[in-house]
């Protein structure tokens, strides 16, 4: 198809020598891989340690549960333990990401978004980001001048396309979390890459200009498609745009 790399999301019960072993087979490169951050919490060393064996190049956290988000007890105990990941990443040679949704947008005390917190708090060394582009235009913010504003430190960068109208409460089961249900005033789905409702000239400008070594088509649903027919035409797209 074109694709040169992968980001893993679990290991699906294989080891790391299987899951190595079937990216080279593939002519891939290991990337990244999306670790719970729970995982990691409960045994940081040994979690590290099966994805040095892969050879990512990158941790990101994926995901906060919702007891573990900003306005949450947690959240501040939270991001000191990022920097604690970080730091037996970097032992590893491994750099860690933080990969955001939209409710990092909240707004701490200062007036600073969560997300700009986390960042602020935590050395660049030890914690750069891997913006969602998809999640930061649904916070209402513009996908590409997040990605400017992380110049330096946006080393992976996320397309991915939705469309939607209103105010739809699905948008959470629609990636596999099991959340309380909300009222649905709206309508949500995730669409390949180029189909949806996402600015990708700009967002692809903007990914170069931050210094991003990667770009990565994330497809959580493929809506009558099959993966395989999703990622095809993400990756078409991107081919006509010159990538």
């Amino acid at each position: 198809m074109g694709y040169d790399g992968v980001e893993l999301a679990g290991l699906y019960g294989l080891s790391p020598a299987e899951i190595k072993a079937a990216i080279e087979d593939a002519g891939l490169e290991a990337v990244s891989a999306h670790v719970p951050f729970q995982e990691l919490k409960a045994d940081i060393e040994g979690v590290v340690s099966q994805y040095e064996e892969i050879g990512v190049k990158y941790i990101a956290l994926p995901y906060l549960m919702e007891e573990d988000r900003p306005g949450g007890e947690k959240f501040e105990e939270n991001v000191k333990v990022f920097g604690e990941i970080g730091k037996v990443c970097k032992a590893h040679g491994i750099q860690t990401l933080y990969h955001n949704h939209d409710f990092e947008f909240q707004k701490m005390p200062d007036g600073r978004y969560a997300l700009d917190y986390i960042y602020d708090t935590i050395p660049a060394d030890l914690l750069k980001t891997e913006i969602d582009t998809c999640w930061v235009n649904v916070a209402g913010e513009d996908p590409a001048a997040y990605v400017r504003k992380y110049s330096g430190r946006a080393p992976v960068v996320h397309l991915k396309d939705f469309y939607k109208e209103g105010k739809p409460g699905n948008m959470y089961q629609l990636i596999g979390t099991e959340v309380e249900e909300q009222e649905n005033k709206g309508f949500f789905e995730f669409r390949p890459v180029g189909s949806g409702m996402q600015d990708f000239p700009s967002i692809l400008e903007a990914s170069l200009e931050a210094g991003a070594q990667w770009v990565v088509v994330e497809q959580d649903q493929s809506n009558g498609r099959t993966p395989m027919e999703a990622i095809t035409m993400s990756r078409e797209y991107l081919k006509g745009l010159g990538w």
